[in-house]
């Protein structure tokens, strides 16, 4: 079978298209054919050596697959072959078939493409996870998006809105806001022209903001955290400015806050059943139209270094997708 082999740590170079034997499936195993796989930025860190997870050498890039169940192991129960199926899998999606643990899958519903199936796993999963299991939105709270026009960002603004919440995004310029317009958010906010601390603050008749869901962290987070209602939840998701900020911990003592960490990778890892169930609603959501994953473009897997090129560029707005 084909598969993108990341041979040398050299970012895209470093990736070549070779065929390699196809897995067989062991116990608990389903093996699918992979008909899309979905690229994410730390793709091209990966590749590079400088992420958190370095896998051996050689390896296949991608995270996020959907495909067709061709085989399963014993001990499979839930999943039978020709099952369409998505699953994250943290790398090794950038091949014809792969091997998958067989409670990592969640079936498709029909009337969703294998590109959309691909792409939800990390942005609206960890969207998911962060406003409903950690957060705990409720119909009527007002939802603050720092860095709203991102991947991360976009997602929250959707979910929340789906929650029932009157979403409040907050981006760097008119253009990304009005994306996020288009996505649902109620209130746009620029960093750019506005006092954050006291925007955020003015909302709900002067209590604040009841979630903060902070995607960027930096000097947004205080100004943020500042504008906090009483019993807020502060979600700490990234760090995309790059600076981990140091807030003064009486904010939340004073306001009766909590700051909460949003670790999707590891909740997945221990609680798989609770991360099904989160796929099958965002799916669910997907197949009703009510929501609707942004697509950037999609490659063919013998172009996954102009794909990842894409991404090191930082030309994406929305999902690059393989598909295979």
């Amino acid at each position: 079978m084909k598969a993108a082999l990341c041979k040398r740590l050299d970012g895209p170079e470093g990736i070549e298209i070779e065929d390699i034997p196809a897995p067989a499936a062991g116990r608990g195993e389903a093996v699918v054919a992979v008909k899309a796989a979905a690229l994410n930025f730390f793709d091209t860190l990966i590749t590079r050596g400088k992420y958190q997870t370095k896998p051996e050498l050689p390896f296949s890039p991608a995270g996020e697959i959907a495909g067709v169940v061709t085989a399963v192991g014993d001990g499979v129960a839930d999943v039978a072959v020709g099952d369409r199926v998505m699953a994250y899998v943290g790398f090794g999606g950038a091949r014809e078939q792969i091997a998958v643990p067989a409670d990592a899958l969640v079936p498709i519903p029909d009337g969703v493409s294998d590109t959309a199936a691909a792409g939800v796993a990390i942005t609206y999963g960890t969207a998911i996870h962060g406003l409903k299991d950690r957060g705990h939105v409720q119909p009527g709270e007002t939802v603050a998006v720092l860095g709203a026009a991102g991947g991360a960002g976009l997602a929250a603004v959707e979910i929340a809105k789906l929650m029932g919440a009157h979403v409040v995004a907050v981006a760097s310029s008119e253009e990304k806001l009005s994306v996020c317009k288009a996505h649902g958010a109620d209130t746009l906010l620029n960093y750019a022209d506005t006092d954050l601390k006291s925007a955020l603050r003015a909302l709900n008749g002067g209590a604040g903001v009841d979630v903060v869901y902070d995607c960027v962290g930096g000097d947004s987070s205080e100004a943020a955290l500042r504008a906090m209602a009483w019993e807020g939840r502060f979600l700490v998701v990234g760090f995309a400015s790059g600076e981990i900020p140091k807030v003064p911990l009486n904010l939340l003592l004073l306001r009766g806050a909590d700051a909460v960490g949003v670790f999707w990778g590891e909740a997945v890892a221990r609680d798989p059943q609770g991360h099904r169930a989160n796929m099958r609603q965002i799916l669910a959501w997907v197949a009703e139209g009510k929501l609707n994953p942004r697509l950037h473009a999609t490659f063919a897997l013998d172009d996954i270094r102009d794909a990842i090129g894409v991404l090191d560029r930082r030309e994406a707005v929305g999902k690059v997708v393989l598909t295979v």
